[in-house]
Protein backbone atom coordinates (compact mmCIF):
# COMPACT_ATOMS: atom_id res chain seq x y z
CA UNK A 1 0.00 0.00 0.00
CA UNK A 2 1.31 3.68 -0.55
CA UNK A 3 1.82 5.88 2.16
CA UNK A 4 -0.99 9.12 2.57
CA UNK A 5 1.07 12.20 2.73
CA UNK A 6 -1.88 14.80 2.43
CA UNK A 7 -3.72 15.56 5.65
CA UNK A 8 -7.47 15.01 4.20
CA UNK A 9 -6.09 11.89 2.74
CA UNK A 10 -5.07 11.02 6.08
CA UNK A 11 -8.52 12.34 7.78
CA UNK A 12 -10.34 10.38 5.49
CA UNK A 13 -8.42 6.78 6.95
CA UNK A 14 -8.88 7.56 10.09
CA UNK A 15 -12.76 8.08 9.58
CA UNK A 16 -12.95 4.87 7.43
CA UNK A 17 -11.03 3.00 9.89
CA UNK A 18 -13.86 4.27 12.80
CA UNK A 19 -16.60 3.84 10.83
CA UNK A 20 -15.78 0.46 10.35
CA UNK A 21 -15.43 -0.35 13.87
CA UNK A 22 -18.92 1.17 14.56
CA UNK A 23 -20.37 -0.55 12.17
CA UNK A 24 -19.19 -4.28 12.97
CA UNK A 25 -19.27 -3.51 16.66
CA UNK A 26 -22.44 -1.66 17.31
CA UNK A 27 -23.47 -3.84 19.89
CA UNK A 28 -20.02 -4.06 22.00
CA UNK A 29 -19.76 -0.17 21.58
CA UNK A 30 -23.07 0.14 23.73
CA UNK A 31 -22.13 -2.47 26.01
CA UNK A 32 -18.89 -0.35 26.65
CA UNK A 33 -20.75 3.01 27.00
CA UNK A 34 -23.73 1.75 29.39
CA UNK A 35 -20.39 0.26 31.32
CA UNK A 36 -18.03 2.67 31.00
CA UNK A 37 -15.29 0.15 29.36
CA UNK A 38 -15.42 1.29 25.74
CA UNK A 39 -11.63 1.00 24.96
CA UNK A 40 -11.13 -2.08 27.06
CA UNK A 41 -13.77 -3.58 25.09
CA UNK A 42 -12.48 -2.06 21.81
CA UNK A 43 -9.10 -2.58 22.69
CA UNK A 44 -7.90 -5.19 19.72
CA UNK A 45 -10.06 -3.27 17.39
CA UNK A 46 -8.73 -0.09 17.83
CA UNK A 47 -4.93 -1.83 18.27
CA UNK A 48 -5.63 -3.07 14.94
CA UNK A 49 -7.14 0.32 12.84
CA UNK A 50 -4.22 1.95 14.78
CA UNK A 51 -1.77 -0.45 12.75
CA UNK A 52 -3.36 -0.23 9.99
CA UNK A 53 -3.15 3.52 10.14
CA UNK A 54 0.12 4.31 11.28
CA UNK A 55 1.21 1.85 8.04
CA UNK A 56 -0.18 4.29 5.81
CA UNK A 57 0.55 7.84 7.36
CA UNK A 58 3.74 8.69 7.93
CA UNK A 59 5.01 9.82 11.51
CA UNK A 60 5.52 13.15 10.72
CA UNK A 61 2.10 13.73 9.54
CA UNK A 62 0.67 11.95 12.74
CA UNK A 63 2.74 14.20 15.06
CA UNK A 64 0.98 17.35 13.38
CA UNK A 65 -2.36 15.71 13.43
CA UNK A 66 -4.56 13.24 15.97
CA UNK A 67 -7.16 12.46 12.99
CA UNK A 68 -7.54 8.89 14.28
CA UNK A 69 -8.18 9.95 17.90
CA UNK A 70 -10.54 12.64 16.61
CA UNK A 71 -12.30 10.51 14.01
CA UNK A 72 -12.23 7.50 17.00
CA UNK A 73 -14.48 10.07 19.10
CA UNK A 74 -16.13 12.10 16.42
CA UNK A 75 -17.65 8.62 14.63
CA UNK A 76 -17.96 5.90 17.45
CA UNK A 77 -18.76 8.10 20.28
CA UNK A 78 -20.35 11.28 19.41
CA UNK A 79 -22.78 9.12 17.12
CA UNK A 80 -23.64 6.94 20.27
CA UNK A 81 -24.65 9.90 21.74
CA UNK A 82 -28.01 8.93 21.90
CA UNK A 83 -27.56 5.54 24.04
CA UNK A 84 -28.15 5.17 27.53
CA UNK A 85 -25.15 5.61 29.73
CA UNK A 86 -23.51 7.77 33.41
CA UNK A 87 -21.05 9.17 31.43
CA UNK A 88 -22.70 12.13 30.17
Amino acid sequence: MSSIEKPDAAMRLARTIASDILLYNKDRIADGLKNDTLFDVLDGEISEGRHLYEGRVPAELRAQHNFLERALVDVMIKSSAHLPTDIW
